[in-house]
């Protein structure tokens, strides 16, 4: 079965910079992208209207709403990136991380603050969702061995 692949446009770029990013939320984007069978794991943000794709070495945000055409394709807008590089790495995993935040629009520091949360809010509900899926049903059975 082949799965087709969705577009994304990259626009020019406005701005960047350093920010840093908590541990547990760094670990939870590393986890999900560990766990998926493609070279990408998808996270909607429902309560933004977002999509959050995570790549090997970023995460770009799309507007759901934002849809584009260029050259006879369609594809979402990325609005805001998150950049990890060797830079950032860390010594331990409890230690937060640096990274670069990239804006494709202007006037997106509302929308990344409130992805910082959103996004995180969003693993954590498809990590727990896969967790529930992936648990098969259990049954306990004791059985005494004493003579």
């Amino acid at each position: 079965m082949q799965i087709e692949a969705v577009t994304f446009f990259r626009p020019d770029e406005v701005s960047r910079k350093t920010a840093t990013l908590p541990a547990q939320t760094y670990n939870h984007i590393r986890l999900l992208f560990n766990r998926s069978m493609m070279d990408c794991q998808f996270v909607p943000i429902r309560s933004l209207q977002y999509m959050g794709v995570i790549t090997q070495h970023e995460v770009i945000f799309a507007d759901a709403q934002n849809y584009a055409v260029r050259d006879g394709e369609g594809g979402r807008m990325i609005m805001l990136a998150w950049e990890f590089n060797e830079q950032g790495s860390r010594d331990s995993l409890n230690e937060p991380l640096t990274f670069k935040v990239v804006h494709y629009y202007k006037d997106m520091g509302d929308i990344e603050l409130r992805l910082y949360r959103e996004f995180s809010q969003a693993m954590e509900l498809l990590l727990t969702r896969q967790l529930i899926a992936d648990k098969p049903d259990q049954r306990v059975k004791v059985v005494s061995i004493a003579g």
